[in-house]
């Protein structure tokens, strides 16, 4: 893992979110690329011409912001880039080879019952970039246990588990698969191909109506430092997937790393 990528936003999480992501990438030597997005405004129907001003406050907030956190050797890029938020980071992240990409939970929602807010919901739900979602307040520790949960293991993209592996072999990692069997189950779902039948140590089965519920009714057993899923347009987090915002009673883990992977077909 070569290049992280973290979006600031204004939440109260923010410094403590970048502090992680400081950690992270030292851990892996990669470089750090500290971002803003922000965008044009209209009034009366004119364009307002404050791209100058607003790229130049993004950045001088960015640099402050960098300031405040031990950045221990590790290399950051400081970028502002103006356009809608998913198609400039998906751009963002060819151009700069990221490897993945690290969110807040909820970025700059106020609502307690909120678990993503609508902006880090929509990164997680309309763009294709690995994504780790790290717990408010969280520290930075080695992630010695991981659960990837899986309604099918079927494998068609080339390096969709590069991330997964890059944890396992920086933290030599012990990796529990759940298999998932959901209603919508076909023949040959649970067939593990050789690669990530290489990287499980415990495979275990679960009958559940989701992929979702079959992790509330294991995860805690496992009490993995990592959960592993999978992005799919009706995946994981189907149950609320025309929402951006997912909330707390529908998924919460103030104390679990979630790991997203883009899809595996």
């Amino acid at each position: 893992m070569k290049n992280i990528l973290v979006p600031v936003g204004s939440s109260k999480n923010a410094e403590s979110h970048l502090q992680y992501a400081v950690d992270f990438a030292r851990a892996f030597g990669a470089k750090l690329y500290v971002v803003q997005i922000f965008n044009v405004y209209t009034k009366a129907g004119t364009m307002i011409k404050v791209d100058n001003i607003l790229e130049r406050e993004s950045l001088a907030f960015l640099k402050s912001h960098v300031e405040k956190v031990d950045i221990k050797g590790v290399e950051v890029i400081v970028k502002t880039f103006k356009g809608k938020l998913v198609e400039t980071l998906e751009l963002v992240c060819q151009t700069a080879d990221i490897d993945l990409i690290l969110i807040e939970p909820r970025t700059n929602s106020v609502k307690e019952e909120v678990y993503l807010g609508k902006t880090s919901g929509k990164i997680i739900k309309q763009t294709s970039i690995p994504a780790l979602i790290v717990p408010e307040g969280f520290t930075f520790k080695p992630m010695k246990t991981i659960l990837i949960a899986l309604k099918s293991a079927i494998i068609r993209k080339d390096d969709v588990l590069k991330p997964l592996i890059s944890i396992k072999n920086q933290f030599n990692s012990k990796i529990d698969l759940l298999l998932v069997q959901t209603p919508f189950y076909n023949e040959g779902d649970f067939d593990v191909n050789e690669e990530l039948a290489g990287l499980i140590s415990h495979t275990s089965h679960s009958e559940n109506t989701t992929t979702f519920q079959g992790v509330l009714d294991n995860y805690k057993e496992i009490n993995p430092d990592l959960l592993c899923v999978v992005r799919r347009k009706r995946g994981f987090f189907t149950k609320i997937w025309e929402n951006n915002t997912i909330l707390k009673k529908d998924f919460n883990s103030s104390t679990l790393p979630v790991l997203v992977l883009s899809g595996l077909k």
